[in-house]
């Protein structure tokens, strides 16, 4: 019997440590009919989200539109047996689907092998728990990026409203040559992309003015507001529908005014390894040299979006997604928000959207033949222009004005090269943060002598600078003046700055002039003593 008893506590244990695994054995043994009412609802209005924007940010990734839909699925399956919230989905992103366009150069081989191979930087960061370098890109250069890509991802699909073909990817190329041959705008697709954006921005707005469902209310007001609810959240399905519908009757009638997306392939993507070389017309691109090629954007994908998930699932997710062809994906906001906002239950929700792709894949594809690009385009602007965040400016001027440095050199650079945007931005915050450990701010004030107070930690970076203080206000003045160093609000202390005051003692003691101490720490008091120099010193 009490061999029974010890046992138990360690089966509760084992389950509790089973259950943080495998989180999906927290909530499946409560599931209920009501939670599966209300998961599938969200379930099916999400995946009215996901396939016509997985179709538009195959796009921006410059890939077969197909290659969306396989980057959708995945994600969801996963996150229904090991996500932790019930409200994330993971996906293709529109910022994903642009640092891919940069390295995949069109190719859907190098886009699989990108989502492989960020898959294990993922998994080799998670267990290596080196989550805490993703502290140091700071929210100004974040803010610079998303703003950027909101701007290169929506003017690039300007050519798409307009009609105009074979304009360069390169943003400024792309804004010259755009505006170049703006006299080929094809009419129907720019009507027919202004009235989607129309159309999209309207459906947005009212989104946002519906008011509450009461139970108090009367029926017919309960079922409108959810039909205008229910119609504002699947709009970028709803809107792709009704543009198909009218080039699908223009084709019946014999002329196509508009641009259409064409042939996509039917069929789920075959369960197969990524593609470790590359067979081209002549020769075959081997492993090492599509590493070498589209190694940066390896570093980019998997570095700085899935900020909101676990690493360890970011790489399950991504490892497992290569080998259906997906590309690289990460957590969706937009998405996130309308899973909230339907009032789903559980992660199973995600299992819902992604059955509702799959069969999208296996016999819808034949349909999206007629989908013109102008409406895709008018909901990836739709999708992104919300990321472009102008209030940050004032906020800076406000917080912090030096902040705009990080920002604007990220946000300007961004337009030239993604990666050179980043990096710089990172390297700037880098350095203001140095400038502030190297320049700690010292309060000065008079109590007899001269009381200097750092209002931080002291580290190597500082000492010049704490001697030159030292040195201006209190030895370089005529009679020399006594110093009184506080260091009640000094956290910490290294080596190199208890030698430097080590030093100071001594220049001190040659000149005659006592230099004190309040609230150091007993450990570094008793190096200063144990030298050669002598000095009062208080603790107090």
């Amino acid at each position: 019997m009490a061999e029974r008893d010890r046992e138990a506590p360690q089966r509760c244990c084992s389950y509790h440590t089973v259950q943080r695994r495998l989180p999906v054995l927290r909530w499946l043994p409560q599931y209920s009919l009501g939670w599966l009412q209300l998961d599938l609802i969200a379930g099916v209005t999400v995946g009215l989200t996901v396939v016509p924007q997985a179709l538009a940010y195959a796009e921006v990734a410059g890939l077969p539109v197909q290659y969306g839909l396989y980057s959708s699925f995945m994600g969801c399956f996963v996150y229904c047996l090991l996500g932790t919230s019930k409200d994330v989905t993971l996906g293709p992103t529109a910022i994903m689907s642009l640092l891919v366009s940069s390295y995949a150069f069109h190719d859907p081989a190098y886009a699989v092998l990108l989502t492989f191979l960020s898959g294990c930087i993922q998994l080799a960061m998670g267990l290596l728990h080196l989550g805490f370098l993703l502290d140091f890109v700071s929210c100004p250069v974040i803010k610079g990026f998303t703003s950027a890509a909101s701007v290169t991802i929506s003017f690039n699909q300007v050519k798409n409203i307009l009609g105009l073909h074979n304009i360069p990817r390169q943003f400024f190329l792309q804004v010259y040559h755009t505006f170049q041959r703006i006299g080929e705008t094809r009419a129907g697709d720019a009507l027919l992309g202004l009235v989607c954006l129309a159309v999209l921005v309207g459906l947005r707005a009212m989104k946002g003015h519906i008011p509450r469902i009461h139970r108090v209310e009367l029926l017919s007001v309960r079922i409108s507001r959810l039909i205008l609810w229910a119609t504002a959240t699947a709009r970028n399905a709803l809107v792709v529908l009704f543009a198909g519908l009218v080039a699908y009757s223009f084709q019946v009638m014999g002329s196509q005014p508009f641009t259409l997306t064409g042939e996509t392939p039917q069929g789920l993507p075959p369960f197969q390894l990524p593609p470790f070389s590359k067979v081209e017309a002549n020769s075959t691109v081997p492993f090492s040299e599509m590493v070498q090629v589209s190694g940066a954007g390896v570093v980019e994908a998997d570095g700085f979006f899935p900020l909101l998930l676990s690493l360890q699932l970011g790489s399950l997710t991504n490892l497992l997604g290569s080998f259906v062809s997906s590309y690289p994906v990460t957590g969706s906001f937009g998405r996130t928000a309308v899973n909230a906002q339907t009032g789903v239950c559980t992660p199973a929700g995600g299992l819902i959207t992604g059955i509702l792709v799959l069969l999208s894949l296996a016999y819808l594809t034949s349909l999206f033949y007629y989908i013109p690009k102008a409406a895709l385009a008018a909901v990836i602007i739709c999708a992104v222009a919300p990321m472009f965040d102008a209030r940050i400016f004032r906020t800076l001027w406000r917080v912090k004005r030096l902040d705009f440095l990080p920002l604007c050199v990220t946000f300007l650079l961004c337009f030239w090269e993604v990666q050179y945007g980043i990096v710089a931005g990172i390297l700037i915050s880098g350095v203001l943060l140095l400038y502030t450990i190297a320049r700690p701010r010292i309060k000065l004030s008079e109590h007899g002598v001269l009381f200097m107070q750092p209002a931080s930690g002291l580290h190597f970076p500082a000492v010049e600078s704490l001697r030159d203080a030292m040195h201006r206000w209190a030895l370089a003045v005529s009679p020399p003046r006594c110093v009184i160093l506080d260091c009640t609000h000094v956290s910490s202390m290294d080596y190199t700055v208890v030698m430097g005051l080590a030093d100071l003692l001594q220049e001190f003691q040659k000149r005659g002039v006592t230099l004190a101490f309040s609230g150091l720490q007993d450990h570094v008091l008793q190096v200063l003593l144990s030298g050669p120099a002598l000095c009062r010193a208080g603790k107090g």
